[in-house]
């Protein structure tokens, strides 16, 4: 369980946080057993992405609060058991993130949140190159590492994945959650990776392949070849 110490919600408190981007002063207010739900289109009424406790959370509110964006609470209703709020977020380049957002308060913390979010088509009238060599944001992880680019108003993500790794066992803890929430569209550049969606039914993907991953899955490498997938939906 998360040590970080339980605040109570406080509207204003929840305002100033978010504007400012502190991540554990958010993280504070959900109660332990809390539960997040995000849909857009990549994670569409049929395959939200859901994540279960504070320990869960953490993670995804401490990346939403290190990207380069403005954060603006625009509106905010409140009964004292559940808040309601308009949030726009403005990338630098002014690409535009907006949100709604749904809270049900239970014993002074955040017991379920759920967000409705659609953002701008970055538009460009010249040819973007991304570098995944050169990709200032490289996240290392136990039997492998990510690289990240953003292109086409897109985060692109070059995953390389060592044998031996499996997301159960290596990514399971710094998740928080049993199974992988996100969803994957990915291009195989080289090993065999194999999946295992919530109902069980394992699929193959080899190099050259293309393949969608829903939420909730597990994945390891197959045999003695590192895994190397390129990802256009993982993380925008």
């Amino acid at each position: 369980m998360s040590a970080q110490k339980a605040i109570s919600f406080e509207a204003d408190a929840y305002r100033r946080a978010l504007e400012e981007s502190d991540a554990d002063t958010l993280i504070a207010m959900f109660t332990d057993d809390a539960e997040m739900e995000m849909f857009d289109k990549r994670t569409p009424p049929g395959s939200p992405a859901v994540w279960h406790g504070k320990d869960a959370i953490a993670p995804v509110v401490r990346e939403l609060c290190e990207r380069e964006m403005r954060h603006e609470i625009l509106q905010v209703v409140s009964d004292g058991d559940h808040v309601a709020y308009t949030e726009r977020c403005v990338y630098p380049e002014g690409n535009m993130v907006m949100s709604s957002t749904m809270m049900d308060l239970r014993d002074g913390g955040i017991a379920h949140q759920v967000t409705v979010q659609a953002w701008d088509e970055e538009e460009s009238d010249r040819v973007q190159v991304g570098d995944f060599d050169a990709s200032e944001t490289r996240e290392s992880f136990d039997h492998g590492h990510a690289e990240m680019v953003r292109i086409g108003g897109h985060n692109v993500v070059r995953t390389t994945m060592e044998p031996g790794w499996r997301w159960s066992e290596h990514m399971r803890e710094r998740a928080g959650t049993d199974l992988c929430e996100l969803t994957h569209t990915v291009l195989l550049l080289s090993g065999t990776l194999r999946v295992r969606p919530e109902d069980g039914a394992e699929e193959e993907v080899t190099a050259g392949c293309t393949a969608f991953v829903p939420p909730r899955h597990d994945a390891w490498v197959v045999g003695d070849e590192p895994v190397v997938a390129i990802d256009w939906t993982g993380k925008d």
